[in-house]
């Protein structure tokens, strides 16, 4: 009788163990996906001053070892949310901006502005983790702050009419400075906007934006 030579066997890929229907990989990413939505609920709800690394875990019913599988601080976790809603806000508004392309200037900024504004405001703890908590934690953050708007002013100074008295160099700094006062207008909105819901709030701070941009591009086309 021939035996066989278990070192002649071919590799055997090992099988991934599933629990719940879900492989290791998943259920890792599962648990991120937990710690990043408990650490939005609480950091709107009491700051991110006021909430530990435990209180994140206890709410995404997550492990401390689970947490550190994922983030190094209470900080990091911050930023990756932080780094999340930015990119689904920035392809709102980019999508919204490339399905209105054709129109005129005037009648496609409210509808980008209003896409912007949706996406922070249909879900309030979106505004209040990224204008509300942003400010002040560390200067990692306030990097990634200052990278977010200077991607917002890259992305007004390529849809609003070039100015031929402007250089890129100008264009670029008065919309910087553009989406400063915009963006000032959502945290004062947020700290005073009827958090019992008021129907017509979310189209007063569109209407809002969306006014301020125009008078600041009346200047833009008077600079000459």
């Amino acid at each position: 009788m021939t035996r066989s030579n278990p070192a002649a066997a071919p590799d055997r890929v090992p099988v991934r163990r599933r629990i719940r229907g879900l492989d290791a990989e998943e259920r890792s990413a599962q648990r991120r996906r937990q710690l990043l939505t408990a650490a939005t609920e609480l950091f709107a709800r009491q700051s991110y001053s006021g909430t530990s690394i435990e209180q994140i875990c206890q709410a995404a019913y997550v492990g401390t070892k689970g947490f550190y599988d994922h983030f190094d601080s209470k900080e990091s976790c911050y930023t990756a949310l932080l780094l999340q809603i930015t990119h689904d806000i920035q392809e709102r508004v980019a999508r919204a901006a490339a399905e209105t392309a054709e129109l005129a200037w005037r009648d496609r900024l409210p509808l980008v502005v209003e896409a912007f504004v949706h996406a922070i405001a249909d879900d309030s703890r979106l505004a209040k983790v990224t204008f509300g908590e942003a400010g002040g934690i560390s200067p990692a953050v306030e990097a990634q702050r200052r990278s977010n708007r200077r991607w917002s002013a890259a992305f007004l100074a390529s849809q609003w009419p070039r100015q031929a008295a402007l250089t890129e160099r100008q264009d670029l700094a008065l919309s910087l400075a553009t989406i400063g006062g915009m963006f000032e207008l959502v945290t004062d909105w947020l700290n005073h906007h009827d958090d019992g819901g008021d129907p017509d709030s979310v189209d007063t701070l569109t209407a809002d934006l969306t006014r301020f941009v125009i008078v600041v591009d009346v200047g833009r086309q008077a600079a000459r």
